[in-house]
């Protein structure tokens, strides 16, 4: 009883303070899901699964599954001289890599989103067809610009509701409650060697959803435009070692300004470890490993400090990438850190 209590709790303060869409930790390792200029960035076809459990030990705390998968069109990879590639023993990305970074020739890029979340009795699936296209504006750097298109479904599941009234007339039928909007995102990613900056909006079009007469309904203002702002820099403290701090900013009119600030530092192309701080909320940890220049693991912790510690284990969040065409071998990508 005193989870449920906890839940309820949780979720009033949501309805007050918290964004509507998902919230990702590892979301440096692919910032596809928040912008879709990254759609087509690299040089072969990205996939990630990720599987994130809030809050764990409170009953229908929040959980969210995605996949993506984006790819490039009509893209060549300046690095095509023998002698542009790494010799035996040497970091692949090393300091001789970044000197010899070019930026992106004019490309396009297509992808795909599939999110599902769950948080109690209400549930939204979401997929979404992205496009982006990639033009370099100097010799080390590039300008991306992109869109999303799709829609959401938003439902209620209404067998998960206990009333102090058994029949209550806006959900009465013991079902699911569903409603389907369309929904669209775009965004602007530059990007080169030692830097990115990115921009992007989701759930562009306000809508509103109303539960009434056991129907879901749609007026307008409630399902509010989500702007994300993203930052980072890379340091090289020696031959085997990247240092990338950034920032993520998220802001949702009129709710107060979100903001992450992360650290990851990454051993050659094999292994990283990283740190977060969420205003407001708590810290997390987070590790990862390229197993081949296949497939990558990341997994990360997250602690709360807010009162929602006393009832929860915290948040686990897993991210497993694939990368398909891959004919440079490069074990993490090149222009997303």
């Amino acid at each position: 009883m005193k989870k449920l209590m906890a839940l309820c709790l949780a979720v009033a303060c949501l309805q007050l303070k918290a964004q509507q869409k998902p919230h990702y930790t590892q979301y440096i390792l692919n910032q596809y899901i928040l912008n879709p200029a990254l759609t087509g960035i690299e040089n072969y076809t990205d996939i990630k699964l990720s599987h994130r459990h809030q809050w764990a030990g409170i009953d229908g705390a929040p959980v969210t599954t995605y996949f993506t998968a984006h790819t490039p069109l009509g893209k060549k990879d300046y690095r095509t001289t023998p002698t542009s590639f790494p010799m035996p023993g040497e970091n692949p990305r090393g300091e001789r890599y970044w000197e010899e970074y070019t930026s992106a020739e004019p490309h396009h890029g297509i992808g795909v989103q599939i999110i599902n979340d769950q948080a109690g009795p209400l549930a939204t699936f979401s997929g979404y067809v992205t496009y982006a296209y990639h033009i370099g504006i100097s010799p080390r750097t590039s300008l991306a610009a992109g869109f999303g298109a799709g829609f959401s479904r938003t439902g209620l599941h209404t067998d998960k509701l206990q009333f102090a009234v058994p029949v209550d007339p806006a959900v009465y039928n013991g079902g699911t409650l569903n409603k389907f909007n369309p929904d669209f995102s775009a965004g602007l990613y530059l990007y080169s060697a030692d830097y990115f900056v990115g921009l992007s909006a989701q759930q562009i079009i306000p809508q509103k959803i109303d539960f009434v007469d056991n129907t879901v309904k749609q007026t307008g203002g409630r399902l509010l435009p989500h702007l994300f702002a993203t930052a980072g820099y890379r340091f090289l403290p020696d031959e085997d070692f990247n240092f990338i701090p950034s920032v993520l900013v998220k802001y949702i009119n009129p709710l107060p300004v979100q903001v992450d600030v992360n650290a990851k530092l990454q051993y050659q192309d094999f292994l990283w470890v990283g740190a977060s701080y969420r205003m407001k909320y708590g810290f997390a940890g987070m590790v990862g490993i390229n197993v081949s220049n296949r497939v990558q693991v990341g997994y990360s912790y997250d602690y709360s400090t807010t009162t929602l510690n006393q009832y929860s284990h915290g948040t686990h969040e897993l991210v497993l990438g694939f990368i398909i065409g891959n004919k440079y071998d490069d074990g993490c990508p090149r222009n997303v850190w």
